[in-house]
């Protein structure tokens, strides 16, 4: 405890606790890292692209934000600035920061790299490797890769993309390579992923990064979730022979078993629900003339639950001319999003063609509220 005391100066955490207080800073402890920005206040634009941040190194383990943080905004506006820390209140010696474009982050490297910290002690500045990839392995082999992309949104956020392979010895090992937004988002999944099949699936697997990066065609088929390409472009996952089926059961004592896990779920031996409706039944649950989206708005609000917000995602376009999307909702008062997939015709635009999912996506978490609670549509 002595030697803790030692190298958390005292002046130096008043230093830090002074300066955020100044400045008006939030710092947030996260996953054994502090946290500023991603975004900060004030940011304007999208969030920056791979290439952005720059790794430090060399700190010495009692210098906080209150020197490094002003220090490398001195060459741009920070995006997002981490600093590793370990439980005894020292940092671990390194940090990233991200600024909005390649440029300044160029230049930070470039100004910074060596930079005498203090006496004795210069930084180390580099570029960030960003690793986005995952690699999951020991699964079921009847894994089917729709319902793996739907489990891993549902486990963890800023799932791109999943592809299942086979790997061993004798091409036996079924593996999964996972595609996150962002080396943060890939970092808080890995910390999480083996005890979320462990506890929700009932099977142990393997999380580990990935040596590569994700492909240039992932890269160029990526879609933000409130963009629609057209039926033409490719989606963003290889297109399966028929759409996922999704139908969230919720509990307001305990997150509920996905449905999507059931694969996982027989693959070791354990219990199974009824299989989802037919094809047919899904696409008989798009909404025509009701306005379900304000229908569940209002159902939400009287029931105090918040306001619903959709995410949906282009998956494929069929051979009948259907256009297949995922979606997720999240309405604040329940434990867990709800997920699923819809099928619609295409709309006379991409705002039509957005309207129309979400109006599916409404329909169907309006009959999943009311299958299981007293919950009425209004």
């Amino acid at each position: 405890m002595e030697g803790q005391h030692q190298v958390l100066n005292p002046e130096r955490l008043k230093s830090l606790k002074e300066w955020a207080q100044k400045n008006s800073i939030t710092l947030t402890q996260v996953n054994g890292q502090r946290k500023y920005g991603g975004p900060p206040p004030g940011w304007q634009g999208p969030a920056p692209s791979p290439g952005c941040e720059v790794f430090i190194s060399q700190i010495p383990r009692d210098v906080f934000e209150d020197r490094l943080i002003p220090l490398f905004q001195s060459v741009g506006t920070l995006y997002e600035f981490r600093l590793m820390m370990n439980f005894s209140g020292q940092n671990r010696g390194f940090a990233y920061a991200k600024y909005g474009d390649p440029l300044t982050a160029g230049t930070a490297i470039m100004m910074l790299h060596q930079y005498p910290l203090q006496k004795g002690v210069c930084l180390t500045v580099r570029r960030s490797t960003e690793k986005r990839q995952l690699r999951l392995g020991d699964l079921p082999t009847n894994v089917n890769q729709s319902e793996m992309l739907m489990v891993l949104q549902m486990m963890s956020e800023g799932v791109e993309d999943v592809l299942l392979k086979l790997a061993g010895p004798k091409g036996r090992e079924v593996v999964a390579l996972v595609n996150y937004s962002s080396h943060y988002a890939a970092s808080m999944a890995k910390k999480v992923l083996v005890e979320a099949f462990k506890k929700q699936c009932g099977i142990t697997i393997t999380v580990s990064w990935t040596s590569f990066s994700k492909s240039r065609r992932v890269a160029e088929t990526r879609q933000d979730d409130d963009f629609f390409t057209t039926p033409g472009l490719k989606p963003l996952t290889k297109p399966s022979p028929s759409p996922p089926h999704l139908y969230p059961q919720l509990s307001h004592y305990d997150v509920p078993t996905h449905p999507t896990l059931q694969p996982f779920i027989r693959a070791v031996g354990g219990p199974t629900t009824p299989p989802p409706p037919p094809r047919d039944e899904m696409m008989a649950q798009a909404p025509v003339n009701r306005d379900t989206v304000s229908q569940l708005k209002r159902m939400c609000e009287a029931n105090r639950l918040g306001v619903p917000q959709y995410e949906v995602r282009y998956h494929h376009t069929g051979p009948d001319g259907f256009l297949y999307f995922s979606f997720k909702v999240l309405i604040p008062g329940l434990p867990l999003p709800l997920y699923g997939a819809v099928q619609i015709l295409p709309g006379t635009s991409a705002h039509a063609t957005k309207g129309e999912v979400c109006r599916a996506a409404a329909e169907q978490v309006i009959q999943t509220m009311c299958k299981v609670s007293n919950l009425r549509p209004f």
